[in-house]
């Protein structure tokens, strides 16, 4: 207990995972009534927690401005259930950090962004976000495989509560099927992470749940087949990836804005994290093998979600489809196995919260003025709202990729690497860039421009203050990233390099081979003489 307070009152990461959750506690003792008063508090309990992330972040950056190239874990861990060698570990780099920063800067925004929009138990939703963050953190943090799975669950139960109690019409049905989706891939996770530290346990004598003690086991390409097959469905279904992404338009619909937000902007990451963090590094030559059927399924993520958005009469819904056809980039990104594609998939991993964060927030407010989100509906609010027409172009044309913006760069690192491993699936990837222009500016047209076609437009206020002060640092940051690219890419380079030469030293080696009967007979005959 006094080795955990240590860790809490220092300059650690376990005081920027459990701030938040620790914060929930005083909301025990605010009035139900006292609406104002725990949402002034939630704002300040979320810019107090982005504080300690920029510091830890700052101040574990090299001369040269990176991150940590390797894990750092942190000083003070502790054995939770040492008969099975699970430990309290956590470790940061140059590729959990970025999401990390994401995950803390979004809060406050998020906060700030449903003053409005909720209206009812803001207590709970105030608690719900704050477990979230340390549920996001643990994840991205953790250095023992347990621990991980642990703050993978956790996620589940604060996102789950956002959608089915603040959510729209058909929110319980929305919140279930996410919850159910989720968890099914995360029991099989279970089960791998569990396989795992028992060959650990057969070959060292001791078990662990270590990510670098389970790095190190030399498994038959056959095991390393399902036990990728394992984690990678987990971390799909979070993406998610085509034919597993049904949940996601029935929770984005459905979420209030702020779950929106944080689900496309933080929680969608955790399954690509989860990729390039544990089903790579771990199984390289089974993902060598699953490589053309992963291929095809980011190939048709990126297609299909843009031709899906493309038809839609609904912004949420045209929001959420464009999520499906972004993270298949990254997953193209990933898959590639490559430098140049890694650096874009993580940056793109950030723009594609700030980007699409920016436009469930233009949404959410719009639909606070007018109660719907049909394009039908809306017309010519460039007139009557060109503060809020501002601030939804400059997100459509940055989740477009316009050069200059944040999403520019992403996507051409992503397929300048992509083609220099893939060139045919690169190729046919860029198709997905000219029907994100579309659809995008398909809606702004439809909602901007053209003549007001209903009396209700004609007296919509604009932005307010709070809504300006919440859409602003989004596009400093957008704009930011596209004008000096430079200065983000190279803080997660090392890192991205450390991982890359570890996954091509694992696959330049022969996987171990299976162990035949005969053998196995041999070792229980000599087991047996003992």
């Amino acid at each position: 207990m006094d080795t955990f307070l240590h860790l809490l009152l220092g300059d650690t990461l376990s005081r920027l995972v459990f701030f938040p959750a620790l914060a929930c506690l005083p909301l025990l003792f605010f009035r139900r009534e006292a609406t104002r008063a725990v949402k002034s508090y939630a704002l300040i309990v979320s810019l107090i927690e982005l504080a300690f992330g920029l510091v830890y972040a700052f101040g574990h950056r090299t001369a040269q401005g990176a991150f940590s190239r390797d894990l750092a874990v942190e000083a003070g861990g502790f054995d939770w259930i040492p008969s099975y060698g699970i430990r309290f570990e956590l470790a940061a780099d140059g590729i959990s950090l970025p999401l990390a920063l994401l995950a803390v800067f979004l809060l406050p925004l998020v906060v700030l962004g449903s003053y409005r929009g909720i209206e009812r138990h803001w207590r709970g939703f105030a608690a719900s976000l704050l477990l979230l963050t340390s549920g996001t953190l643990g994840a991205l943090f953790a250095h023992d495989l347990f621990l991980f799975y642990i703050f993978w669950e956790v996620m589940l139960i604060p996102m789950y509560l956002i959608i089915g109690i603040w959510g729209g019409e058909r929110s319980v049905y929305a919140a279930v099927k996410f919850f159910l989706f989720t968890m099914a891939g995360s029991l099989l996770m279970l089960i791998a992470i569990l396989w795992m530290a028992s060959s650990y346990q057969q070959t060292a004598g001791v078990w662990s749940f270590s990510y670098g003690d389970l790095l190190s086991l030399d498994l038959p390409l056959s095991q390393q087949l399902w036990l990728f097959g394992a984690f990678a469905l987990a971390f799909l279904i979070k993406v998610p990836i085509f034919p597993l992404h049904t949940w996601l338009p029935d929770a984005h619909v459905e979420a209030p804005t702020g779950g929106s937000v944080l689900l496309a902007g933080i929680l969608l990451k955790l399954g690509t994290y989860g990729f390039l963090r544990f089903a790579l590094p771990f199984f390289p030559h089974a993902h060598r093998e699953a490589q053309p059927l992963l291929l095809t399924l980011a190939l048709i993520s990126i297609l299909y979600g843009a031709l899906v958005a493309w038809v839609q009469v609904d912004m949420k819904k045209l929001v959420a489809y464009s999520s499906v056809a972004h993270l298949g980039f990254i997953m193209l990104g990933l898959l590639a196995v490559d430098l140049i594609a890694w650096q874009g998939a993580l940056i793109q991993m950030v723009n594609h919260g700030l980007s699409t964060g920016a436009l469930f927030l233009l949404v959410g407010m719009l639909y606070d003025r007018r109660h719907t989100k049909k394009f039908a509906d809306y017309g010519g609010l460039a007139k009557v709202m060109p503060i809020f027409a501002f601030f939804l172009v400059f997100s459509a044309l940055a989740s477009v990729g316009l050069p200059a913006l944040n999403g520019f760069v992403g996507e051409f690192l992503i397929l300048l690497g992509a083609y220099r491993t893939l060139p045919v699936w690169a190729a046919l990837a860029t198709l997905g860039v000219v029907l994100a222009a579309i659809y995008l500016l398909k809606m702004l047209s439809e909602i901007l421009w053209g003549p007001l076609n209903h009396e209700e437009n004609q007296g919509l206020r604009d932005l307010s203050p709070r809504e300006i002060i919440t859409l602003v640092p989004l596009c400093v940051l957008m704009l930011w990233i596209g004008v000096a690219p430079s200065r983000f890419l190279e803080a997660s380079k090392p890192a991205l390099e450390k991982t890359l030469n570890l996954y091509q030293e694992r696959v330049a080696a022969p996987p171990a081979t299976s162990p035949t009967l005969l053998d196995r007979a041999q070792v229980a005959a000599t087991e047996a003489g003992r």
